[in-house]
């Protein structure tokens, strides 16, 4: 008789190991079905079937944990277009974003609170805007044109409406910032468009934006805007 093995006698599956990513795409998707506001530590950590002290391991405290799961989902934004005329680009991009937050409708609270609460954006959303800086600049702004425009749309660049570059007084260093010399390489465009408007020219970050001067300009170019749109009716037939 030929002896058939029970499912006692088979080899145990490996439990596939716990990292950051799977921590933060559990996060994601855990806020996507009920919110920010009910991830816990504990929640993400059922749901990987860990105790909650693996995860510090790999995710120091709940901060570093949102600040990953922007990160994830700002990665899911499309690629600049390539041999696409700048306002092309800029519109794909900033439509791919809107499209990443229809599925993650939790996202635009949490990079807002977390832009106001950081020095520095997260490392994601920093490549991305220094991305898009190089394609307002590959199409011929010039720098200062570029800050404003920058002002103007605001975080409808990454696909909601709220302002991304107003200071938060008494916010304060961040303490893990890289180096100068390490920012500049691998931001270059940001850090070129950081030197220019801040106050200290030697600085890589800093302010140095006229408030005032920037919503009166973002009126002008609205209102110049809306002129050339009802001309463009008026002449319509």
């Amino acid at each position: 008789m030929v002896e058939t093995s029970t499912q006692a006698d088979a080899p145990a599956q490996p439990r596939t190991p716990l990292n950051r990513e799977r921590i933060l795409g559990t996060a994601v998707a855990l806020a996507d079905e009920g919110g920010v506001d009910a991830l816990s530590m504990r929640r993400i950590a059922q749901a990987l079937g860990v105790v909650p002290m693996a995860l510090y391991k790999h995710v120091a405290n709940k901060n570093e944990l949102l600040d990953g799961m922007i990160d994830v989902v700002v990665g899911e934004i499309d690629p600049p277009a390539g041999h696409a005329d700048w306002k092309t680009a800029v519109r794909r991009r900033v439509l791919s974003a809107r499209r990443m937050l229809l599925r993650h409708p939790w996202a635009p609270g949490v990079i807002e609170s977390r832009t106001k609460a950081r020095a520095t954006p997260t490392p994601a959303v920093m490549e991305y805007l220094d991305s898009m800086i190089g394609i307002f600049r590959s199409g011929g702004f010039p720098i200062d044109l570029v800050h404003h425009a920058l002002h103007v749309m605001g975080s409808r660049l990454l696909g909601f409406s709220q302002e991304l570059f107003e200071d938060t007084p008494g916010r304060e260093p961040d303490p893990d910032a890289m180096p100068p010399e390490e920012m500049a390489a691998r931001y270059p465009h940001l850090t070129e468009l950081a030197r220019a408007v801040a106050h200290d020219q030697e600085s890589v970050v800093g302010s140095g934006c006229d408030d005032q001067f920037e919503f009166e300009f973002a009126l002008d170019l609205t209102l110049d805007g809306l002129e050339r749109l009802r001309l463009r009716l008026r002449d319509t037939p």
